[in-house]
């Protein structure tokens, strides 16, 4: 070989393409090679290489299939199931061959509580710690209203595992913004792991002219009531899988409007209660105790809070009040018993296909408390904030149209009395994220299969956010460490699989922040810490109506005052023991703030920064007051 002047050798030209050949041939190879999971063999030609096919993804041997019914403003005394008034016989039937769970808890209001049971983690962790809807979300963390890829939905999972999955009714975490036709969709349900939706994307809609949706795009409705609707739906959807593909396991979210103002029901559900109410919601709440205590769903020496101060003594109201105040409530009991009737007709649907047996169903009897957005009087339109009008000229007009209340004419809400009664044991309601009355909701678990002990009565502590978990425990499979290709945060919830069968476990889920627009507290294993806050809904509505009240539209956090309670003894919170433990307070404060810092809580927002946004999306004019630009923002 020749060598150049820097005494390195000269190759032939044949020699080197060859080693350039070889090197490109080794490189091409290499850019093309297939990813790691690829187990087959990658040839020249085909008869060097061998095929490869991944098993195709199937849900457990046997495993069972998924239905969670979620219902809407359902206080904890409404049901019959858990010692109301209101007659719901299915609720009643699940609950006798299941499981009641007396000590459940959601967040106080419906987005929240939804967010949290979709991932399995806390509302504020996830981005929902008010709504999606663009005026009650905010730019933090805690706050825009947008699930995050990285915490994946149930139907995320399961779909992943081998399960269809299908939706139907309320979903509510959409953003504003993304809920047009147009999209994106990637926050619609079908985004979020549901083959299959069908229902609407707000917070609440007309029952007869709702705003619906089905999978990507907007329908006409066709004017029958939104749960029938739903109901159609669900079963459909169940039935065309089963015949496609018999035995596959499915994953059902069954979340009527109901009952959710407005309160809209075909008249001879309401009329059954004709008569039923008419001796008050004081008398009602005596009554439900009484059977609450007989069903075992609280302790036998529960005694009722008292009467909330806001609430009129029934024995002095006027015979058209008692007429006009009965007959809202008669619609709502008319539709809750409806509400009942339609998941009837799920459950004997599944009865008769022969799937019952092998479903486990998880029924939320309320995403939050009764709720006090009907105000004094009850509404009947759906502007119930207006400016100037007082209560006698709510009442009158209420009065003038008690015939429509409950047909979709109306956008019916019942009265504050109401709401108090059907909270029954508890005091508040909705919103007070500081009260059992907003957070303590019932819970049933109905698992033929699964479950040895019939009608058994749970008492330990869950949230929310353990139910996604306790679902992936009865079904057998782990959360994800990634749902395609995003790695998952972990679900902060914890599984109370095993209570399913054993009635003296201990809960593992041991401290748990609340708040909803201001309202919050701490429990930590049987001690709660909890500070009301103002304005809430009714006092803005105080403002709109006496200008001398606008002050309480600028509330100050630092003048809440906290309470101290003992709930393992006294569970609904009639004993504050803040002075006589202050140690213990200042214990759990530090600790709601630690939770708070740890779930995006931050920055604290309340109503009055709410209506304030509104204020300052209104174009305002010279002399209007901060009151009368709230009243026009609110319409």
């Amino acid at each position: 070989m020749k060598k150049n002047k820097y005494n390195s050798t000269i190759k032939s030209p044949q020699k080197g393409l060859l080693i350039t050949a070889l090197l490109v041939a080794q490189f091409g190879f290499a850019q093309n090679k297939p990813d790691a999971d690829y187990k087959g063999v990658i040839g020249k030609t085909l008869a060097e290489s061998k095929e490869y096919w991944p098993e195709p993804v199937t849900a457990p041997k046997g495993a069972p299939n998924v239905v969670w019914i979620v219902l809407d403003d359902v206080g904890y005394g409404a049901s019959s199931a858990f010692g109301g008034l209101i007659d719901t016989p299915v609720l009643e039937s699940l609950a006798n061959n299941g499981l009641r769970y007396t000590n459940f808890h959601t967040t106080a209001i419906c987005a929240p509580t939804r967010s949290a049971l979709l991932t399995g983690s806390n509302s504020h962790k996830v981005h929902v710690g008010g709504f999606s809807h663009t005026i009650m979300s905010a730019g933090f963390p805690g706050w825009d209203g947008r699930l995050p890829s990285k915490n994946g939905t149930i139907a995320e999972i399961l779909r992943d595992k081998g399960y269809n999955t299908f939706g139907v009714g309320k979903y509510g975490i959409t953003p504003d913004e993304d809920a047009t036709d147009a999209g994106p969709f990637d926050r619609w349900p079908t985004g979020k792991g549901f083959d299959h939706f069908f229902g609407f994307l707000g917070s609440a809609t007309d029952q007869y002219k709702p705003d619906l949706i089905e999978d990507q795009a907007h329908i006409t409705p066709d004017g029958r009531h939104l749960s029938e609707q739903i109901t159609d739906k669900a079963i459909s959807y169940i039935t065309k899988q089963q015949k496609a593909a018999p035995g596959k396991p499915f994953f059902l979210y069954y979340s009527p409007a109901a009952v959710h103002a407005p309160h809209q029901v075909a008249a001879k559900w309401s009329d059954a209660y004709k008569g039923k109410f008419d001796d008050g919601w004081d008398a009602y709440r005596e009554k439900t105790l009484a059977n609450q205590k007989k069903l075992g769903v609280i302790p036998a020496n529960a005694e009722l809070p008292e009467r909330n101060s806001l609430i009129a003594d029934w024995k002095k109201l006027t015979a058209d009040q008692k007429k006009v105040y009965s007959k809202f409530m008669e619609v709502y009991a008319g539709y809750l018993t409806y509400t009942d009737y339609e998941i009837g007709r799920l459950v004997n649907y599944l009865k008769e296909s022969n799937q019952l047996d092998n479903t486990v169903v998880f029924v939320l009897i309320g995403d939050n408390g009764a709720s006090k957005e009907g105000t004094l009087q009850g509404a009947v339109n759906r502007q119930t904030y207006v400016a100037g009008e007082t209560e006698e000229q709510v009442f009158q007009n209420n009065l003038n149209r008690i015939g429509e209340i409950g047909t979709p004419q109306t956008y019916a809400n019942y009265p504050l009395g109401w709401a108090q009664a059907t909270n029954t044991p508890f005091k508040s309601w909705k919103q007070d994220a500081n009260s059992e009355g907003g957070t303590h909701n019932p819970l049933i678990v109905y698992y033929p299969k699964g479950i040895k002990e019939k009608g058994g009565i749970r008492n330990q502590y869950s949230h929310v956010i353990d139910i996604l978990p306790t679902t992936l425990d009865v079904v057998g499979v782990k959360a994800p460490e990634s749902i395609r290709e995003i790695k998952q945060d972990t679900i902060q919830g914890y599984s109370f699989y095993n209570s399913l069968n054993d009635v003296k476990v201990v809960s593992s889920h041991k401290i748990q922040h609340y708040y909803i627009f201001g309202a919050r507290s701490i429990y930590n294993d049987g001690w709660k810490a909890a500070a009301a806050h103002h304005p809430n809904s009714i006092e803005v509505k105080e403002a709109l109506n006496d200008k001398t009240k606008a002050n309480v539209l600028n509330a100050d956090f630092d003048k809440d005052v906290w309470e101290l309670y003992n709930i393992n003894e006294d569970f609904n919170e009639r004993k504050d023991l803040a002075k006589k433990y202050p140690e213990k307070l200042a214990e759990l404060k530090k600790l709601f703030d630690e939770q708070a810092k740890k779930n995006n809580l931050y920055p604290l927002i309340d109503w009055s920064d709410v209506y304030q946004r509104k204020i300052h999306r209104t174009q305002a004019t010279e002399g209007q007051s901060a009151v009368e630009l709230l009243y026009k923002a609110n319409k």
